[in-house]
């Protein structure tokens, strides 16, 4: 079969639809719009003043002088691409190619670049079959994309667990698959051998999904010691995932300082745009969400990415706030679109089952919460993370399967992961089947988790509405 060249795949980006966003795999960066680099400078002049000083990013040389991560992989590209020119058959340099198209798909969040990404690697190891771990290495991300994480870890094994790169894959495939034994001891491993910003952010998302609050800030407070600038991306990746921990326990004011410190240092950063505008979703200040969304889709240029169904359904949960009940509509029934056609790819595709399923519970019809049930059996044989139980549980218990609901939230609890909206479900669901003590430990853990969740965020989950 021919191979599709680089403009063949970009053109047809749209038919590969949305991609699974990679677990941990950076920040997305693109270019400002001319008209938008305003706001970018905006935000490189200053710390936010909430922010906890430890917190803070101290390399402004590094932010002044920073080029654009984008063309900074086009010469990359232009590098490789040379060399390749010159011989075609090496199998490293198409490896090393391999490599630069995925930073270039994790940068922009287009789909052609995955592909291209998985082409040239494949190709490289046709070309040396041996001791080619840079091309493997591509080949088991992009599989932990697809969700297919037993092949993601099987080629980290051919990489070798001595390899950091296998080893932080590992992490971040186990915590996917749910064992979280395994990520912990992988994280510890990797953070043993190199106790730099990548590492200690990993075993913080690990300590995080165990319910090791404490233990979660050590590792963020370490992390951001051990920075350097040369990382900017990391740096704002770790800054939008701690204030996404701190959002989880109702402290808005650093959580929302952290994602500003973090489009300080990556101003076109989606990933802390998104947690932005969920936050003030979540706080009733829908024209800012709103802003926030409108400003991934604006530094996508047009192009599809990786994002775009999350602001889709974000901006449809602010219009349904604001009583806008048709234009919730409208944007629901485009990301499901999306969606849909993401799951026509099959195998060979990244579509978000998951992400289907939780639209489809939304929408509460009958037949879309027996469809979404399916689809959740399907995806919890893959993955068995506490997000991906969770909407199990929820599907079981909107098609009235209560206990089954109930032995699903029992299997997250044992995890030990600290989530308000998860106990709030698992007390829910034990009211329902007459475990009142049960239910009313579940909803004080809720309250204690974060203090500011209340009953009307209860039923944004689908639960109802309960007093504490």
């Amino acid at each position: 079969m021919k191979t599709k060249t680089e403009p063949e795949i970009k053109a047809n980006i749209f038919s590969w639809g949305l991609l699974v966003v990679v677990p941990l795999v950076g920040i997305l960066v693109v270019n400002l719009p001319p008209n938008l680099r305003l706001f970018a400078d905006s935000f490189a002049e200053k710390t936010p003043a909430n922010l906890e000083a430890n917190y803070r990013y101290h390399f402004f040389e590094a932010l002044r002088n920073n080029p654009s991560p984008k063309e900074a992989i086009k010469q990359e590209i232009a590098f490789y691409q040379q060399r390749l020119a010159v011989d075609s058959r090496s199998g490293l340099n198409r490896a090393a190619l391999a490599g630069v198209y995925l930073k270039m798909a994790r940068a922009t969040g287009e789909g052609g670049w995955f592909l291209l990404a998985e082409q040239a690697a494949e190709r490289s190891i046709a070309d040396l079959p041996f001791d080619n771990k840079g091309a493997l290495l591509v080949l088991a991300r992009i599989a932990e994309a697809r969700h297919d994480f037993a092949s993601a870890l099987r080629l980290a094994k051919q990489v070798g667990f001595n390899n950091e790169d296998a080893i932080a894959l590992s992490v971040t495939s186990n915590l996917a698959m749910g064992k979280i034994s395994e990520a912990n001891t992988a994280a510890e491993t990797l953070v043993n051998r190199i106790p730099n910003l990548g590492s200690l952010t990993l075993r913080a998302l690990v300590r995080e999904a165990q319910g090791r609050d404490a233990e979660v800030l050590q590792d963020y407070r370490q992390a951001m010691v051990a920075e350097e600038p040369g990382e900017i991306a990391g740096s704002a990746r770790a800054r939008s995932l701690l204030g996404r921990f701190y959002a989880r326990r109702g402290q808005f004011v650093q959580a929302k300082a952290l994602f500003l410190e973090s489009l300080r240092l990556v101003p076109r950063n989606p990933l802390a745009l998104i947690y932005l505008a969920d936050l003030e979703t979540n706080q009733g200040n829908y024209r800012e969400a709103e802003a926030s969304y409108s400003k991934v889709s604006a530094y996508a240029g047009g192009a599809a990415t990786v994002y775009d169904r999350l602001v889709d359904r974000g901006m449809a949960r602010v219009k349904e706030l604001q009583g806008d009940a048709s234009s919730s509509k409208r944007l629901r029934d485009k990301a499901e679109a999306g969606l849909r056609q993401e799951q026509a790819s099959g195998t060979r595709g990244f579509g978000h089952r998951r992400d289907l399923a939780s639209l489809l519970l939304e929408k509460g019809r009958s037949q879309d919460v027996a469809e979404a049930l399916l689809l959740m059996q399907d995806e919890v044989k893959i993955r068995r993370d506490a997000v991906t139980l969770d909407i199990y549980a929820k599907a079981l218990s909107s098609t009235g399967e209560w206990q089954k609901a109930d032995r699903v939230m029992a299997e997250i609890m044992r995890s030990g992961i600290r989530d308000a909206g998860i106990f709030y479900r698992a007390g829910a669901i034990a009211r329902t089947l007459g475990k009142d003590a049960e239910s009313r430990a579940y909803f004080q853990k809720a309250k204690e988790t974060d203090p500011s969740f209340d009953g009307r965020e209860g039923k944004t989950l689908g639960l109802g509405s309960f007093e504490f």
